[in-house]
């Protein structure tokens, strides 16, 4: 008999910034694969959106406004998700901000925080508040989105990319730590993807260009070509897969 190594049914999923983009894929698959899902971003109507097209297709869904940059925002959805759910099996840290593009040497300290208070403190947190749900339940998964900015600083993207080289420190230093109490932190390290938050990136014809050359693929990617290496990472098929930082950019960083 085959076996669906990718089933999520009956786990409840939270995935942040998941109103577009990566995120909103990534929330699509999860309730495609059988879980109810948690469709959190700054705003609710925003969420309500992907929500409703989770919910239209046959999947189940909820909408909760959270701003990982803001820890009153991170306890009150999980006091939500404890209240009405009472566990949380997935853990998806996508949200993240990239406030400031320029040379490093002008990056102020309005970008330097609010980069580090969503990309590494909201990160932080997050994971830590979703552990100890999981801890309780004996199992879990968490995945942060990170960046190939992590191993190759971007650039013009100073504070951004450093950023993204704490969160593959952090996975490692959660997976380590969270392994034995059963469970598994690992993170999905995009290359150039076609989304609103990277329209810096594709908005400049030139330094686009650039970028293609320098893919093995000679292309960009698409969002939903990064959702499929987080099933793998929260599934079954991922169950031996703990503190790793798995590169999905065509090549790029070869």
């Amino acid at each position: 008999m085959a076996t669906n190594l990718f089933d999520l049914t009956g786990k409840i999923a939270l995935v942040t910034g998941a109103s577009r983009g990566i995120g909103e894929e990534i929330a699509k698959l999860f309730a495609q694969q059988g879980a109810h899902v948690i469709v959190s971003s700054r705003k609710v109507e925003d969420c309500q959106l992907v929500a409703d097209k989770i919910i239209q297709a046959g999947g189940k869904a909820e909408a909760f406004a959270c701003h990982v940059g803001s820890m009153e925002d991170i306890s009150a959805i999980f006091e939500h998700i404890r209240h009405t759910h009472g566990r949380l099996d997935i853990l998806v840290n996508n949200a993240a901000t990239n406030p400031y593009y320029g040379h490093i040497l002008d990056t102020d300290l309005t970008a330097f925080n609010k980069t580090l208070d969503v990309n590494i403190r909201g990160y932080f947190f997050m994971s830590i508040e979703a552990g100890k749900l999981m801890k309780a339940q004996g199992k879990g998964v968490i995945v942060n989105t990170a960046s190939v900015n992590a191993l190759q600083p971007g650039d013009l993207q100073g504070i951004y990319s450093i950023s993204k080289a704490a969160v593959v420190s952090m996975t490692k230093a959660f997976a380590k730590e969270c392994g034995p109490l059963g469970i598994r932190v690992n993170a999905l390290l995009p290359g150039l993807t076609k989304t609103k938050f990277a329209g810096a990136l594709f908005s400049n014809p030139e330094f686009y260009e650039s970028c293609i050359k320098e893919i093995p693929l000679r292309r960009h990617a698409e969002p939903q070509e990064m959702a499929g290496t987080v099933l793998y990472l929260v599934s079954d098929a991922g169950s031996y897969t703990n503190g790793e930082c798995i590169v999905v950019d065509g090549g790029l960083t070869i």
